[in-house]
């Protein structure tokens, strides 16, 4: 009897188990997050190049840090806007 409890106490936790968003590019299913993952590094780029072309790059000090942030920030938010659950 316990063990019927705890398998019926797991059947909501399997509620999110589905497959992967992916999208079909030239037939073949390419993971939604890479794409996610490569316009944040797009707008990273851009971010680099106009801050540059700006003179306020020096301000985005520590890059090391700066630029990773702005690129999950950036893929996260293409995450949140191009695939809503």
């Amino acid at each position: 009897m316990p063990a019927v409890i705890l398998s019926l106490a797991q059947l909501p936790m399997l509620a999110g188990c589905s497959t992967a968003p992916s999208l079909a590019v030239f037939g073949a299913g390419f993971p939604s997050w890479l794409f996610c993952m490569l316009i944040g590094i797009v707008v990273t780029v851009a971010v680099h190049l106009l801050s540059g072309r700006l003179g306020f790059g020096a301000r985005l000090a520590p890059v090391a840090l700066t630029y990773p942030l702005v690129a999950s920030l950036a893929a996260m938010l293409a995450w949140l806007l191009l695939f809503p659950a």
